[in-house]
């Protein structure tokens, strides 16, 4: 499954390469160093019994207007409380990486698309007995949502984002104990590079 993972990343890359051919631009074909951002983003993700947050750098490059792809960082924390159909009590940890691509339909609503893979540190605790387990496992994931924000190209960008994790692994930082997808609710702001001096 990783190998499809990447093979979805390399085709959505190959996209924006397609993209970028298509835009009317004088200086098609150049790279633009005032077209590289980096910033962050803050994801949330709150069910019923259980809570998620996380933190998500991110790099990357605006191919044209409206199309962004870059890779991305995350680390995240999630809690689900004993509920009464499960007596065990999860609190995980985990960290990853994959890529991304952000469409801008109009200036303040894009599409995104993005594929990770994470390694996750699983505690398990059950409430009618003092057993503790502890667990270590990967898990790719493909969240795909829509989100409101703003997109200066080559100035700055802002969004908040509502995803949802695709994909059916259980082990996902992004599902829950009887996996169902948890909404994942992403905030991030970054900045552009400044244009090299010629």
């Amino acid at each position: 499954m990783p190998k499809n993972l990447f093979l979805l990343a390399f085709l959505l890359l190959c996209l924006g390469t397609k993209a970028q051919s298509l835009e009317q631009d004088p200086e098609k074909g150049k790279f633009k160093q005032d077209h590289i951002f980096f910033g962050t983003g803050l994801n949330l993700g709150i069910a019923s019994q259980s809570f998620n947050i996380g933190l998500n750098p991110e790099i990357g490059y605006s191919i044209t207007k409206w199309l962004d792809a870059g890779i991305n960082f995350n680390v995240n924390y999630y809690s689900q409380n004993a509920t009464d159909f499960s007596t065990v009590k999860y609190q995980n940890w985990s960290y990853g990486g994959g890529t991304f691509l952000r469409v801008w339909p109009v200036n303040f609503i894009h599409l995104q698309i993005q594929p990770e893979y994470n390694w996750i540190n699983s505690t398990q605790k059950f409430t009618n007995s003092p057993n503790v387990f502890k667990y270590k496992y990967q898990a790719e994931s493909l969240l795909v949502g829509i989100g409101y924000g703003s997109h200066f190209l080559g100035s700055r960008y802002s969004y908040v984002t509502l995803m949802m994790d695709v994909l059916q692994n259980p082990f996902s930082p992004y599902r829950d104990q009887f996996n169902d997808p948890l909404p994942v609710f992403r905030a991030g702001f970054g900045m552009y590079l400044r244009p090299s001096r010629k």
